[in-house]
């Protein structure tokens, strides 16, 4: 068929260049195709159904729990169906919304004298959330902040993920929106850290995240990432290095899988 697997990610395909171009991205039985000419998509959809059984869903809409809309202004992402589930899982669709996922200046400790809570339910609420981050990037820090304390969860930090839940319950439909900007390249990224913002030990808590602006992302996140210092480092540079070093391997990672 002339499609060449991506060196960058192993679920993509490219078939062309240029204006002939199209990408096909595959997960088990499901493929999402795309191409700068509807014609081509046509096209090949039409060849495929000939040699296959296949079912053409339409426009792409939904996909593991993101929901997907287009329009002549671009293309938005969210997960607002996925947010409702998550709320009814812990019993709060009927609680009041909270204007910010976590309280000013909050700063949780391992080692809470508070009422411990059920850890398996703690997990399965962390692990819902995380997901989550995919097309809420808002909630990238509080998330990773309540994620760091497993093993014993106790009610001060239960009451910090209910925090978070009333949050996504007053902003449902948020998400990521790529609209148009022709002719226009860059890659932005942001650092942050919260130095001794770890109560025990009392060390930083760097965090960054990086924006493409292409041809239809404009300014939208592309990714983030959060960690506590004493995590494995890549080296020994000072953290405003590493950051930047990061920041290169993502420009480098985006920009290879667009040109294959």
């Amino acid at each position: 068929m002339g499609f060449q697997q991506s060196a960058h990610e192993a679920a993509v395909y490219r078939r062309g260049s240029g204006r002939s171009v199209l990408l096909i991205g595959v997960y088990v039985d499901d493929l999402i195709i795309t191409g700068a000419e509807g014609d081509r998509v046509e096209a090949f959809k039409a060849q495929k159904k000939k040699e296959f059984d296949m079912s053409d869903l339409g426009l792409f809409c939904f996909y593991l729990g993101v929901e997907v809309r287009q329009d002549v202004s671009g293309i938005a992402l969210c997960q607002t169906h996925y947010a409702k589930r998550i709320l009814e899982l812990d019993g709060m669709t009927g609680y009041n919304p909270a204007h910010t996922s976590m309280e000013e200046r909050l700063k949780l400790s391992r080692d809470s004298m508070t009422e411990e809570v059920d850890s398996t339910h703690y997990r399965r609420l962390i692990g819902s959330l995380r997901y989550l981050v995919h097309t809420r990037q808002d909630l990238a820090f509080a998330i990773g902040y309540v994620n760091r304390i497993m093993e014993r969860p106790t009610m001060e930090h239960l009451q910090a993920v209910k925090r978070i839940l009333r949050y996504v319950a007053g902003a449902l439909d948020y998400g990521l929106h790529y609209g148009k900007a022709p002719n226009t390249a860059s890659f932005v990224g942001y650092y942050d850290s919260y130095l001794t913002g770890d109560v025990a030990p009392a060390r930083a808590q760097p965090g960054l995240c990086s924006s493409s602006v292409d041809a239809w992302s404009a300014g939208s996140l592309s990714s983030r990432r959060w960690w506590p210092s004493q995590a494995v480092k890549q080296s020994t540079s000072p953290p405003p290095l590493q950051q930047l070093r990061y920041y290169g391997c993502q420009g480098c990672w985006q920009s290879s899988l667009a040109g294959m």
